[in-house]
C-alpha cells in the first residue's frame, strides 16, 4: 500500500486495532482488522480485551493476530459511595499501564493505530504515549464521545466529566488522523472540537444477508429448546397445547421439515429482533410497555374475554384471528439485562413472549435475517451516532422500528425503510398496523422489506472502507515516516 506522492509505508507493513473493551462486542473494529489486512495487505495486530468471540472470519485470518488483555473486575455493589471516586482514579490507572505494556512491549512496532473511541480515558493518553514511544501514526475512529456516556451516570455538572471531556477534545486534537459515524458528527469535530475527521458510514460486510428457508430452519433447530423455555411458568410459547410436535426434531415454532421439504408454518409467531447492550442509554422499558400495550389493544379489538380458559383462549391465538403471536428476542450482554428479565417474568401476557439470549457470531446474521422486524432502542448519549446494529439488520434486508432522535434520519428513512418512534404508545401502534393479518397479508410491513431490499446498493463495507478509511491511512502513515 502506498502513500500520497509514492511513499510507501515503512517496517514490514503492521496495524495495530486498540479497543479497550470486548473485541467480540466491537464489530467495527472486527471489520477494520479484515479490511487492514485483507485490502491493505497489512499485518494487524488487535489489542483488546475478551469475553466474547469475534468472528471466524477474524480469528482464522492468518494475518489478524489477537492479543487479549486482561478483563478489569466488575465493580463490586457493596463498595462504599465514598470510595467510588477513588476507583474512578485507579481504575484508568490500571489500564493505563497495561495498555502501554501491550502496545509498547507485546506487539510489534506498528505502522499505524487505529483507536476506537470511546472510551477515551485512558485510552487516548496511551496510544498517543505509545504512538510517539514507537514513531506510528495515530488515528482515532471517533464511534461517540465518551464524556456524554459518562455524563449518563455522573451529570453533566461532574467535575470527573469536565476532566474527561478536556482529556478526550486535547488527545483527540493531537492524533494525525480521524474517522467517525455520522455527518452530524463530523460537523461538531469541525466547528466545536477543531478536528477534521472523515466520514466512514457503518456498513455491513459480507455475512449479513438475507438467510436461505434452510438455513433459517437449521437456526431455529438449534435454538427451539431456548425459545420453548419461558421466563415464568409458562406463556404463548411453551404451552402444552402449542407444543404437541414438540419431540419431532424437524418441526420447530417456525417451520416444518417432511423429507427434503421446508416450509413456514402459516401460524407461526411473528418474529421481532432486538440487539441491546443493557445500558442507561437504551430503555429497554419503551418495548415492554409497547409489548404490553400490543397484548392489551389486540385483546380488546377482538373482545376476547379475560376468564375464558387459558387452554382454549391460546388455541384462538395460535389460530391466527387477525393478530398474530409476537415473539421478541432480544440479544446482547450488559449490566440491566438481569433486572429486565425479572420484569419480564412477571408480566402476564396472552400473545407477546420475550426470550434473552446471547447468539454466536456466524448464528446472529442468521437470525436477523430470519427476522420480521428489528426493533432498535438506541438514543445516543451525543445524539451524533449511529447505531451499527440497524446497518447489520437493513444488511440482513431487515425494516426496522427505531426510536428517534435527531441523527437517526442519515440511516432510517420513514415508510421507506423502516419507522421512527418516540414513545412506547407509538411503537405499539407500528406493532398493530405492520402485522394485522400476519403472515399472508401485512402489506405494510412488505412495503418496508422491498425498501430495505432496494436501498442495498453495491455499497458495502469493503467499498465504503475503500473509498474514505484506505486513503487516510495511507496518507496518514506516509506523513509520518518522511
Amino acid at each position: 500500500m502506498s502513500g500520497e506522492n509514492g511513499g510507501r509505508i515503512r517496517r514490514s507493513g503492521r496495524a495495530a486495532v486498540v479497543v479497550l473493551g470486548d473485541i467480540g462486542r466491537s464489530p467495527r473494529m472486527q471489520y477494520h482488522a479484515l479490511s487492514l489486512a485483507r485490502q491493505a495487505h497489512l499485518e494487524v495486530d488487535i489489542v483488546a480485551y475478551g469475553g466474547s468471540d469475534p468472528h471466524s472470519a477474524v480469528k482464522e485470518h492468518k494475518s489478524v493476530h489477537i492479543h487479549e488483555m486482561t478483563q478489569w473486575p466488575s465493580n463490586p455493589r457493596s463498595l462504599p459511595k465514598i470510595l467510588r471516586p477513588l476507583l474512578l482514579i485507579f481504575k484508568p490507572l490500571v489500564q493505563f499501564l497495561m495498555l502501554l505494556w501491550y502496545l509498547c512491549v507485546k506487539i510489534p512496532a506498528p505502522d499505524v493505530f487505529i483507536v476506537q473511541n470511546p472510551p477515551s480515558v485512558p485510552t487516548l493518553v496511551a496510544v498517543k504515549l505509545a504512538s510517539w514511544i514507537r514513531r506510528s501514526a495515530f488515528i482515532i475512529d471517533w464511534h461517540n464521545f465518551g464524556y456524554t456516556l459518562l455524563a449518563l451516570s455522573l451529570g453533566r455538572n461532574s467535575r470527573f466529566v469536565a476532566l474527561y471531556h478536556w482529556i478526550e477534545k486535547h488527545f483527540g486534537k493531537v492524533a494525525n488522523g480521524s474517522l467517525c459515524v455520522t455527518k452530524a458528527m463530523q460537523h461538531e469535530l469541525a466547528q466545536n472540537w477543531g478536528i477534521s475527521a472523515t466520514v466512514l458510514y457503518d456498513q455491513p460486510p459480507e455475512f449479513f444477508r438475507l438467510a436461505s428457508l434452510e438455513e433459517k430452519h437449521k437456526l431455529f433447530c438449534r435454538i427451539d429448546k431456548s425459545l420453548r423455555t419461558p421466563y415464568s411458568l409458562q406463556d404463548c410459547l411453551s404451552n402444552e397445547v402449542l407444543t404437541t410436535d414438540n419431540d419431532n426434531p424437524n418441526v420447530t415454532l417456525f417451520t416444518t421439515q417432511t423429507g427434503s421439504d421446508i416450509s413456514l408454518k402459516w401460524n407461526r409467531p411473528a418474529l421481532i429482533v432486538s440487539s441491546t447492550s443493557w445500558t442507561p442509554d437504551e430503555d429497554f422499558s419503551i418495548l415492554l410497555e409497547a409489548a404490553l400495550m400490543y397484548d392489551r389493544r389486540v385483546s380488546a379489538l377482538l373482545n376476547e374475554d379475560d376468564l375464558k380458559r387459558e387452554e382454549v383462549l391460546w388455541q384462538e391465538i395460535k389460530g391466527g384471528k387477525q393478530y398474530p403471536r409476537l415473539l421478541f428476542i432480544i440479544t446482547g450482554k450488559g449490566p440491566e439485562k438481569e433486572k429486565y428479565e425479572q420484569k419480564i417474568a412477571k408480566l402476564n401476557l396472552k400473545r407477546v413472549a420475550f426470550r434473552t439470549m446471547w447468539l454466536a457470531p456466524e448464528d446472529y446474521p442468521l437470525l436477523l435475517g430470519s427476522a420480521d422486524l428489528g426493533v432498535c432502542l438506541h438514543t445516543s448519549s451525543s445524539g451524533l451516532d449511529l447505531p451499527m446494529k440497524v446497518v447489520d439488520m437493513f444488511g440482513c434486508g431487515l425494516p426496522v422500528c427505531a426510536v428517534s432522535y435527531s441523527c437517526i434520519n442519515e440511516l432510517v428513512e420513514v415508510d421507506k425503510n423502516g419507522l421512527l418512534f418516540s414513545s412506547s404508545s407509538e411503537l405499539a401502534d407500528q406493532f398493530l398496523m405492520l402485522f394485522k393479518g400476519f403472515p399472508g397479508e401485512c402489506d405494510e410491513l412488505k412495503s418496508l422489506r422491498q425498501g430495505v431490499l432496494a436501498s442495498r446498493s453495491s455499497v458495502n463495507w469493503a467499498t465504503e472502507w475503500e473509498e474514505n478509511a484506505k486513503p487516510l491511512i495511507s496518507r496518514v502513515i506516509f506523513e509520518n515516516s518522511s
